[in-house]
């Protein structure tokens, strides 16, 4: 199964694509959309869908396992993050991409073992998991992977309770 994990965002997109087959990881490409404060925001969007399409057409993941949009502090960050995470969907929908989304205590539970985990914790055990030399950089990189990996772990199991969409 070929796995596309996405962190949005509308400064940085981390992307991550994973081959996961006989209980085995193997990294595909992994890397981050990033754009420009100075940038108009509608020009923005634009540079996220056209990067996700690209890495949609060049990839051909079966899945894009996506963080569920959750309100914490700042008003105006959640609502740009939910319109770049509106057209990192439209994009897998074009492409004809099943969507799974999961929580962040269900990324941390599927990728550690423990839904508290800290990102260190989180990052470290997706470098392990990878066999990669460094934790990859950015950090929204390295988190969609952590993303990929859990929707790898939940879909074998069927225990997350995150249905395609």
């Amino acid at each position: 199964m070929r796995v596309l994990g996405i962190d949005p965002g509308y400064a940085i997109v981390g992307w991550g694509v994973l081959e996961y087959a006989g209980n085995r990881f193997a990294p595909v490409a992994y890397g981050a959309i990033c754009t420009d404060k100075d940038t108009p925001f509608e020009r923005r969007l634009t540079e996220i869908y056209d990067g996700m399409a690209d890495i949609l057409d060049r990839y051909k993941p079966q899945a894009l396992s996506i963080e569920k949009l959750y309100y914490q502090h700042n008003q105006t960050t959640v609502i740009g993050v939910a319109e770049a995470r509106g057209v990192i969907l439209l994009a897998a929908a074009q492409a004809g991409v099943q969507v799974c989304e999961y929580t962040p205590m269900q990324v941390k539970q599927a990728v550690t073992g423990y839904g508290k985990a800290v990102k260190k914790q989180i990052q470290e055990m997706t470098r392990i998991l990878l066999h990669l030399p460094a934790v990859p950089k950015p950090d929204d990189t390295a988190d969609a992977l952590a993303l990929a990996i859990a929707h790898c772990h939940c879909s074998r199991s069927r225990i997350a309770g995150a249905p395609p969409r």
